[in-house]
């Protein structure tokens, strides 16, 4: 057993006695039928927090042959696929974190020097007739293959380091693309390689050297989907062992939507929630809004209103094709918001091609980044909003339309030309509602749909719960009558008694809003 040849299983064997341990071992049921073919090149993206080093330690544990692992998969989800004995503890593993590596060196030249040699010194341990005094770890291992026909299980962790960190050292991140080409492309020694990281890897400029991989991003998860991040129901499962409200915590760390898998959580977040009994923004923990703050305020046109629409609820229609996959060759809007999803600042919705902010959590890092900003009008719309609130909840329709008048002019950026536009600044005055309320926009009702609905989540069951509707250059009144016509109100039938009919109408002529708010009484 070695550090980086066949480490074992100490570091899953971790996880495993952890408090808190989700079984995502059906990971590995999806890997076995591609070992030892054209499709051995796998890559796994996604943010911070996601599981990401967990995963590669399981796969440690589980394919390297230094010891009999039987005993800790055996209960796991893997033991019962037909695989399973097949390649349980039966390769040759090498497992690498990049991270790790370039941080102890100061150039990309040393770091490739002292990776090799590392993992040669290991090799020659068990084969020191074939290794003998060869430098290149491609060439041992070519040798140990051509002596043995033995193949290597390669892990690579923060594959993407050197991206991330030295953004703009393309010289070093190519010398560092044609080393892992070198190393792994049409290679028959790699029996499996597996690479994470944050960003995709087949667009660094005009270097394809690493072509070869099949990706599984946040834009294109695929089979991966469920295998990276909590599950909706693994997140229902756990809220009910430990006595937490799922709701509450679908409003705080729910929306990255992954085809199939209808939506994913953030492992570190659902897990300092549910041992800490507490529900806060833990994304802080691990990165700053420093680094979300200086990409939302690039110079690309449409990016800011774009960031205020999404603040308010809105999707954003993105076209993720053009972007590099780095972190500097940032040349449109569309490719901000697809940094920032890769990132996991932004959910995406691949049926629709849109962009939005995923929950509570994230949101609260884009009004910190906003703030650090110094988008002071938006900031003076989002502090306003709780007094708003207070206003609505008190029927002061003059108050509401004046607070509303307010935040129009906060975010007098986005085009305000119909009922929609419209909706979208409604959302931004009423932003401190998410604290009480789920917001729902055109909510299937009666005759219709109710333009946005403010529904009391579990823990706020004593306020009202609101619905709106909007009018554009008509009547206020006209709304509330609409809301009474079309029985808007028969989809809150479990708030009757407690339910605020509120009508907003904008008057293009006197460039004001009127706001006219009743309250339902039972029959």
């Amino acid at each position: 057993m070695g550090v980086y040849l066949n480490p074992g299983s100490s570091k899953f064997r971790i996880s495993l006695r952890s408090e808190i341990y989700v079984d995502k071992s059906a990971l590995i049921g999806e890997l076995n039928p591609v070992i030892d073919t054209e499709n051995r090149f796998v890559c796994v993206s996604r943010p911070r927090r996601f599981g990401k080093t967990m995963a590669a330690n399981m796969l440690a544990a589980y394919y390297g042959n230094s010891e009999d692992t039987d005993e800790i998969f055996t209960d796991l989800i893997i033991s019962n696929n037909p695989s399973y004995k097949q390649h349980l503890n039966q390769h040759m593993v090498i497992q690498l974190n990049m991270q790790s590596f370039y941080s102890e060196n100061d150039s990309v030249i040393e770091m490739l020097a002292d990776l090799q040699a590392e993992v040669i010194d290991e090799l020659k341990e068990i084969y020191p007739q074939i290794v003998k005094e060869i430098k290149s770890l491609p060439r041992a291992m070519e040798k140990i293959y051509a002596k043995t026909s033995q193949t290597f299980i390669i892990l690579i962790d923060e594959w993407d380091c050197l991206f991330r960190v030295n953004k703009n050292d393309t010289d070093s991140q190519e010398k560092y693309l044609d080393f892992l080409r070198n190393w792994l492309k049409d290679k028959s020694y790699v029996g499996l390689a597996y690479m994470t990281g944050i960003l995709p890897i087949k667009k660094y400029g005009t270097h394809s050297a690493l072509n070869m991989f099949d990706e599984y991003s946040m834009i294109s998860p695929g089979i991966m989907a469920e295998y990276a991040g909590f599950t909706e129901d693994e997140t229902r499962e756990l809220c009910g062992r430990y006595g937490m409200d799922f709701e509450e915590m679908k409003t705080w760390y729910n929306g990255y939507s992954l085809d199939a898998v209808l939506s994913v959580y953030s492992p570190q977040s659902v897990i300092t929630s549910l041992l800490s009994k507490k529900y806060d923004m833990y994304w802080n923990r691990t990165e700053t809004y420093e680094a979300l703050k200086t990409y939302i305020q690039m110079n690309f046109d449409g990016l800011k209103d774009s960031v205020v629409e999404m603040l308010a609820g809105g999707n954003i229609r993105v076209n993720t094709t053009r972007f590099s996959n780095d972190m500097t060759t940032l040349v449109t809007k569309d490719d901000v918001l697809t940094l920032l999803v890769h990132l996991g600042y932004l959910g995406y919705n691949s049926f629709t091609n849109t962009v939005f902010i995923p929950n509570k959590e994230v949101s609260g890092e884009f009004v910190n980044a906003i703030e650090g900003a110094h988008w002071d009008e938006i900031m003076r719309s989002i502090k306003a909003s709780e007094q708003l609130l207070q206003s609505l909840w008190n029927m002061d329709g003059e108050a509401v339309a004046a607070g509303v008048d307010n935040a129009h002019l906060s975010t007098s950026i986005l085009q305000y030309n119909d009922e929609n536009a419209l909706s979208y600044t409604i959302s931004l005055a009423f932003y401190s509602s998410r604290e009480y309320y789920t917001t729902i926009r055109e909510l299937p009702s009666g005759k219709g749909f109710a333009d946005i609905c403010f529904i009391p989540r579990p823990n706020h069951t004593d306020k009202p719960a609101i619905m709106i509707e909007l009018k554009w250059d008509k009547a206020a009144i006209g709304a509330i009558a609409q809301i009474k016509n079309r029985k808007y109100v028969e989809s809150l039938e479990a708030y009757w008694g407690n339910i605020l009919l509120v009508g907003i109408n904008y008057d293009k002529r006197k460039k004001t809003h009127e706001c006219t708010i009743e309250k339902l009484m039972k029959d």
